[in-house]
């Protein structure tokens, strides 16, 4: 039984944590016991003396889950403040991110619920510390990829690219899921690159979330996100 996805992306800043709480949103419409995990987190914001992790709380707003949750600590086990790559982040605070504290955590929330729900921290190849990336993280966690990407120009390099990383890493790539960041319309370059896309990484398409600015400032529901979803199914 598939026990979660492992939800990657060509670039930040491109929709992950949209596309990782669709897919959690559909898992508990369908009664499934499932949450989301995001192993680091940086750029979070400050309250007392305390890091929030900004997308563990997008997330369950999207969702409709509470916002703060006793299972935070599994749920994001480090949280930085810093927006920059995990490694730097962590430097600068004098943290090393260890991978097996990462997997110990993800084991946790396996034997409590059906489906676990991981975004990474940027793209594949981002560092995690002096030695491991997140592909690192995505083979020790071996769960299907999701790989979330940009539906417009220069999409076709970044997507390639990352899934020919993640097929020499022997990782199972479930498919894609385009996320529109702005409302601008779709054109035949967009048509096209989701078709090349399909074609050239011999991949289906897993879906597609439209834009809606609810989505972007943060303030949506699972409403507003039901609404965005376009064929994603799980």
């Amino acid at each position: 039984m598939n026990q979660g996805w492992f939800v990657t992306g060509t670039d930040t800043g491109i929709g992950k944590t949209v596309a990782a709480a669709a897919l959690l949103l559909q898992l508990r419409d369908q009664g499934r016991h499932a949450i989301y995990m995001k192993p680091v987190q940086t750029g979070c914001d400050v309250e007392g003396a305390t890091c929030v992790a900004p997308d563990l709380r997008h997330c369950h707003r999207l969702v409709g889950l509470p916002p703060v949750s006793d299972e935070e600590e599994d749920c994001c086990p480090y949280r930085l403040r810093m927006p920059a790559s995990p490694h730097l982040a962590a430097a600068r605070e004098g943290v090393t991110i260890d991978m097996e504290h990462i997997i110990a955590a993800h084991r946790r929330l396996q034997e409590r619920y059906e489906h676990v729900v991981v975004e990474g921290a940027g793209g594949v190849l981002v560092p995690l510390n002096d030695s491991l990336t997140n592909l690192d993280l995505m083979q020790q966690l071996d769960l299907p990829v999701v790989v979330v990407c940009r539906p417009g120009l220069g999409t076709l390099n970044h997507t390639l690219l990352t899934l020919q990383i993640l097929r020499k890493a022997g990782l199972n790539t479930a498919g894609l899921v385009t996320v529109d960041t702005t409302d601008a319309p779709w054109t035949d370059i967009e048509e096209d690159n989701q078709a090349t896309l399909q074609r050239m990484g011999r991949l289906p398409l897993l879906g597609r979330i439209t834009y809606h600015p609810a989505l972007a400032d943060e303030s949506a529901g699972p409403d507003i996100l039901r609404t965005c979803i376009q064929g994603l199914s799980v």
